[in-house]
């Protein structure tokens, strides 16, 4: 517990001293802003020149006030606008003037004309600085306006504020302020001489615009009477022009016709003789043609079937020749192969071609017409099947006569006897 109580106090210490710390901060660090000054006054300070004075200037940051020692104030540095109404203000030539102007003044930032601000104006309300202001502004403007007639002020009003603001500064400065700007309002006068001037110019103008139209209208006239007798001149000329144009354009054109007539007669000449020799050349080209086509149809068919018929009989002759030849040659081949079979060639042959040698006997058979056939059976049956069993007799017979003429035994060699041991 007492632990705790002591850590509390401890706590409550730390922070007391940080509030004090703060607080003490709080009292003793100034923050200038960016339109003030703060002057510490207290103590004495150098100057750049040498000298020494009791107080010193901040401008913008933060500077710490010795404690006991020295005094902040603060200056504004802000605009200050100023409405300023003069009346009856002797101008150059005695006219009475009222001006109506706006003005903004401030503090000046100079150094040197600042320490006249701060020896004047220091811990003085704003409206009282304005008040200052504003009646040495207007001093200086009645003075301005006795040094400028009532057209100068109203007219060349820029003029006005460029000279008064030569007169001011001066004094300005002096009191430690600057003129940032000065617009004039309005300028009149109660004996309306402002107004006597305005119409004047106006009647001065209208005057001069009146001689400038009817001198205008003289001029125009007169350009108008040039411009008129220029065209009916022009009128003239571009007729005259036209009629000699016309001439040249009939007399170019008779020649043209002319020249193109002599061209026409030339050209039917010309193209007379090239349809000649046209029609010479067609002549000779249907000549030639007649030419190719009687050596076309007649000559070269003649003479392509007499080169086909040579083609053919020498084609024909190779092919007896090479028939000969290949037959003389099988049969060489057919005697070496005959020989080399020895006594069973003939068999041998006979069965290579027994296809061809039934097929000829059976031709030989069939070829054989029987017209109609009347059977007496006599009951036996027998009647059809002697008639059928005489078909492969025929069969028979006609090989036994191909054996007799030829020697060439079919059934024999289908059949052979066996050859005695």
């Amino acid at each position: 517990m007492e632990l705790l109580v002591m850590t509390v106090m401890s706590v409550g210490a730390a922070g007391f001293g940080l509030l004090l710390l703060f607080i003490l901060i709080r009292s003793f660090l100034h923050i200038c802003r960016p339109n003030e000054v703060l002057i510490f006054s207290g103590r004495t300070h150098s100057t750049p020149d040498g000298g020494s004075r009791g107080y010193r200037v901040v401008a913008g940051g933060r500077a710490w006030r010795m404690p006991f020692v020295e005094k902040v104030d603060g200056m504004d540095l802000s605009l200050m606008p100023l409405d300023l109404n003069v009346t009856n203000a002797f101008s150059k030539g005695g006219i009475p003037l009222h001006v109506h102007s706006i003005a903004n003044v401030k503090i000046s930032t100079q150094p040197e004309v600042m320490m006249n601000a701060i020896e004047r104006f220091l811990g003085r309300e704003r409206d009282e600085i304005k008040r200052v202001a504003k009646e040495s502004l207007e001093g200086h403007l009645r003075g301005v306006l006795a040094k400028l007639t009532p057209e100068e002020v109203n007219e060349d009003r820029l003029k006005f504020a460029h000279t008064l603001f030569d007169e001011a500064d001066d004094d300005l400065r002096k009191l430690g302020l600057q003129l940032d700007t000065l617009k004039v309002q309005n300028v009149w006068d109660d004996v309306k001489y402002l107004d006597s001037i305005g119409r004047e110019r106006i009647a001065n103008v209208l005057m001069v615009a009146d001689i400038a139209e009817s001198n205008a209208k003289a001029e125009a006239e007169r350009f108008e009477a040039n411009a008129r007798r220029d065209a009916q001149v022009a009128v003239q000329e571009a007729e005259t022009a036209i009629i000699q144009q016309e001439n040249d354009l009939r007399r170019v054109r008779a020649d043209l016709d002319g020249h193109a007539k002599a061209e026409e007669e030339k050209t039917t000449q010309i193209a007379a003789q090239a349809r000649a020799e046209a029609e010479q050349q067609l002549q000779e080209i249907r000549k030639r043609l007649e030419e190719l086509r009687l050596q076309a149809d007649v000559v070269l068919p003649a003479a392509a079937a007499q080169r086909a018929e040579e083609l053919k009989a020498r084609g024909e002759a190779a092919a007896i020749a090479e028939s000969g030849r290949a037959g003389a040659e099988v049969l060489r081949l057919l005697t070496e192969s005959w020989l080399a079979a020895g006594p069973d060639a003939k068999d041998i042959f006979l069965i290579q071609q027994i296809e061809s040698v039934i097929r000829t006997v059976a031709a030989q058979v069939q070829s054989v017409s029987v017209g109609e056939i009347n059977l007496v059976d006599s009951g036996d049956g027998k009647a059809l099947a002697n008639l059928l069993a005489g078909y492969p007799a025929a069969v028979t017979q006609v090989l036994e006569e191909l054996r007799r003429t030829t020697g060439v035994d079919v059934v024999g060699s289908l059949n052979p006897t066996p050859k005695e041991a």
